[in-house]
């Protein structure tokens, strides 16, 4: 993008400052044609600022031998030397106190943060003097400033006359709130600035939409610092001017101007990071010798050094992190100030938003996520990461004041994770795009990094080649992003999920990443819970993330030999393989345009293609054997339902046992459904002519309901005079959490925002044509003919358990044993069907029952536009 110099830029460098104007009851001379060089003085006239140049130009010259001053001292004595000059000038013309004349500076100058380059922004305030007064004096300021080449934007002004001209225009506005005293009648600047805020905080209310939108338009025009390669400080998104707007929603009074931010997060808070980036600004103008606000690559060591900050790497993370915590700083002030406004009409008179529960300890309140009233974060170390769900799985943003209780109170999670961490987490990582928004504010208040200490090596580090187009943590959410569009592709999406979170996290230790990855892998891995097996294949994943494309794009194909290798640095591993041909395609996505293509594709899928040849069939998953005690209660026949405790602060386990009959299974998970418990496996078996049940429950809010509750609603629906099904589809209607969140408003009512959410990965079912059958009453196998086995992968919602047992026995299907895995927002089903008598085309009624199944799941997410039109895959959208 073309970078326009402030000098070029009428609004200069204020934050949005008032336009170069002379317009008054009595304006100065014209402007002399500065391309004829400096004017020759008269007698009568004033002398050029040679003086002031002089000064700035000895300020700036360090090849003398003297010691330079730092950024922060800098712009101090340039403004220092620029008030003492326009106080000396104003005395010497005659603007002094009790005068009707007043020097009045906005811009870097009246923010006392003027930049070796900047230019100057003045106003001559005049107390409705007499016209040639104020020409006298407005040619006897500005003509020196003009004759010395000194970039100037300048005003002559009544009070009235600069009020009138702020509530007409946003940009002169924001500049006037910034405006300081510099020299002459006081009293008249006091009348501006008081005025001028007074003004602002009455009008804000009208003016706030507009300045969201020119905000809105800058971020378009600059873009994001934190991931561009030569990022415009001063505009862009996380930038300086971000922070002025911030001051500006400060002063009418509907922000305190600072995020709460803790001194020990990333960032180290606001201040801080508008600081370092002001610092680099200013070293930009001092190298650069005029006035520049991209930060261009080959000026970057340079900076660096003279910041004592490093290289340009460590530039560019520095930059990363203040922009960071700007973005994040001014997404909760913008939030923030739009509560705030005030309430006109009938707004006025309703009641107080409504506190919606969203998970156990989490409820919505005014569009925001917040805590429920009797959630204690000191005593809840797994709230952090229900509460960063719930925004994800809501498209709602987490309250700033929520954060920052949870940064305070709430503890580290012990080790190894309780089961309800680690699903929380998956359920976090399974919403796809709508995940990084929680992640990031999260990671800006410190929470993040406590979740995963490891995060904090690859936290802004930038890449090292320039196909990558974010930072090495960025890359990592987005890979998860992507992979969580293809969970239903792998048998174990919660692996492929953590996979891609921990891909990179070996970079930036200093030596080959995924193997140090690897290790971080397994030491996160059993951090987080998994089984030791679950462990090592993420430490494989880990290990080998960049296997399948280097080896297809580097290596001979149609070698046994090649495909002989993959397999044994797998060690034949198909569960790693699938895993690993979907991170890959992931990772790709995530890295940059054109990274993943056609090619890339076939060359990847060929190679998974010949490994799979060689490597041994699939084995499915079977429920484990019964208990003694669950025979003994099957063979006596009758209703039984135990919820006992699994130890984990959450999770329960609830046996059924009942007579066999059609349609029991969709039975019993509708009652756990109805009762706000959320299945995370199941175990489906039968015995003696009766059914056994085993499912692992997690109540959606507070602790399970008795089991003799449980058991009578049992007892109604296999009497039939209870509908699960239609009870749940009324519940789901009625919920207070809707499957869209609810509509986001303005203080008025009116609709901004209606955020829904659909699956992240399209759902699938798969046949097998293996041995299905389920240990029998005797553990011997039986007649295959007449079964198959169904696994169905989809995303997750209020009972879709019973739904599909519903489905399939509806079409005359027997369910003989199931398994079921709800791994964070996706499910993992496989049921072993008996086929109804007299089946006589198969493929057809495979086609029937799986079209029948996903009538009931969630529809996937419709293609996601990015700022050029195209879907996240780069298919243009029509």
């Amino acid at each position: 993008m073309p970078f326009v110099t402030s000098g070029d830029d009428s609004h200069g460098d204020h934050a949005e400052g008032p336009a170069s104007d002379s317009t008054s009851n009595a304006g100065p001379s014209p402007s002399p044609d500065r391309s004829s060089g400096p004017r020759t003085p008269t007698p009568a006239a004033p002398a050029a600022a040679t003086d002031l140049v002089d000064a700035r130009r000895r300020l700036l010259r360090t090849t003398d031998g003297t010691k330079r001053a730092d950024a922060p001292a800098l712009r101090q004595i340039l403004v220092d030397l620029h008030d003492f000059w326009l106080t000396t000038k104003g005395a010497e013309i005659g603007v002094r106190p009790d005068s009707g004349f007043a020097i009045v500076a906005v811009g870097g100058l009246g923010r006392q943060e003027l930049l070796p380059h900047s230019d100057l922004d003045l106003i001559l305030l005049h107390d409705d003097m007499d016209t040639a007064r104020v020409s006298e004096v407005a040619d006897a300021l500005w003509y020196p400033l003009w004759d010395a080449h000194i970039k100037l934007d300048h005003s002559v002004r009544t009070v009235p006359q600069a009020l009138q001209v702020a509530a007409a225009d946003m940009t002169a506005a924001l500049g006037l709130l910034e405006a300081r005293h510099i020299a002459g009648d006081e009293a008249l600047t006091t009348l501006l600035i008081s005025g001028v805020r007074r003004q602002w905080r009455s009008d804000i209310r009208t003016r706030f939409p507009e300045l969201v939108d020119q905000a809105s338009d800058r971020w378009r025009r600059s873009g994001d610092i934190a991931h561009r390669a030569e990022p415009d400080l001063k505009n862009g998104r996380g930038g300086l001017r971000d922070v002025q707007m911030l001051g500006a929603l400060a002063i009418a009074q509907l922000t305190d101007g600072m995020a709460n931010l803790r001194p020990d997060s990333p960032g180290a808070g606001l201040q801080v990071a508008y600081n370092r980036l002001l610092d680099i600004r200013t070293e930009l103008h001092r190298i650069a010798g005029r006035p520049r606000e991209q930060l261009r690559a080959q000026d970057a060591d340079e900076i660096g050094a003279a910041l004592r900050i490093g290289d340009r790497f460590d530039l560019a993370r520095v930059i990363s992190d203040s922009a960071r915590t700007i973005s994040y700083s001014v997404e909760v002030g913008l939030r923030t100030a739009g509560n705030a406004l005030p309430r006109r009409g009938l707004a006025k008179l309703r009641r107080s938003p409504v506190r919606r529960p969203l998970d156990e300890g989490v409820v919505e309140h005014s569009g925001e996520v917040v805590l429920a009233r009797n959630a204690i974060p000191s005593k809840d170390p797994g709230l952090i990461l229900r509460v960063a769900g719930a925004s994800a799985r809501t498209g709602l943003p987490i309250s700033a004041s929520t954060l920052s209780r949870l940064a305070d109170f709430a503890p580290e999670l012990r080790e190894p994770w309780p089961a309800e961490a680690l699903s929380d987490l998956l359920v976090l990582l399974g919403t796809g795009r709508h995940m990084v928004a929680p992640i990031e504010a999260l990671d800006r208040t410190g929470l993040w990094g406590r979740l995963l200490p490891e995060w904090g090596a690859v936290r802004d580090l930038p890449p090292r080649d320039a196909i990558h187009t974010w930072t090495v943590d960025r890359h990592l959410v987005e890979t998860t992003a992507y992979a969580s569009t293809m969970t239903t592709r792998v048998s174990r999406p919660d692996l492929l999920v953590l996979g891609a979170l921990l891909h990179d996290l070996g970079k930036g230790r200093g030596a080959d990443h995924s193997i140090v990855g690897a290790e971080l892998a397994t030491q996160i891995g059993n951090r987080f819970g998994l089984w030791p097996q679950d462990v090592a294949t993420l430490s494989a994943m880990v290990r080998h993330h960049l296997l399948l494309p280097a080896t297809a794009t580097r290596r001979d194909l149609d070698d046994p030999a090649t495909t002989q290798a993959v397999v044994d640095a797998l060690g034949g591993d198909r569960q790693l393989l699938e895993l690993l041909a979907a991170l890959a395609e992931a990772d790709s996505l995530a890295t940059g345009p054109g990274v993943w293509g056609d090619w890339k594709a076939s060359l990847i899928g060929d190679l998974v293609r010949k490994c799979l040849r060689v490597m041994d069939g699939e084995q499915l998953h079977r429920p484990d054997p019964l208990t003694d005690d669950q025979r003994d209660r099957a063979k006596a026949g009758g209703v039984h339902v135990d919820i006992v405790g699994t130890g984990s602060m959450h999770t329960h386990l609830v046996t059924m046992i009942a007579p066999d009959q059609p349609g029991l299974l969709s039975k019993m998970a509708g009652v756990l459904s109805l009762n706000g418990l959320r299945c995370r496996s199941a175990a489906v078996q039968s015995y003696a002519d009766s059914i056994v049940n085993t499912f692992l429950v997690v109540p959606a809010f507070g602790d399970p309901p008795d089991a003799g509750l449980l058991r009578q609603q049992l007892l109604q629906a296999t009497a039939g005079t209870l509908d699960v099904i239609a009870r749940i589809d009324a519940r789901e209607r009625d919920s207070p959490i809707p499957t869209a969140p609810p509509p986001v408003t303005d203080p008025d009512g009116a609709p901004i925002a209606v955020p829904a959410l659909f699956a992240q990965a399209p759902p699938k079912v798969l046949w097998f044509d293996v041995d299905p059958t389920g240990p029998g009453d005797d553990g011997s196998a039986g007649d295959t003919r007449d079964r198959i086995v169904m696994e169905l992968r989809a995303a997750d919602r209020s009972g879709l358990l019973s739904r599909v047992a519903a489905v399939l026995d509806t079409h005359g299907v027997t369910i003989e044993w199931a398994s079921v895995s709800t791994m964070g927002g996706t499910v993992v089903d496989t049921f072993c069907l008996r086929l109804p008598a007299g089946s006589s085309d198969d493929d057809a009624m495979r086609r029937t029952l799986a079209e029948a199944v996903l009538a009931v799941v969630p529809p996937p997410e419709p293609p996601r536009e990015s700022d050029d039109g195209t879907s996240a895959a780069g298919v243009p959208i029509g």
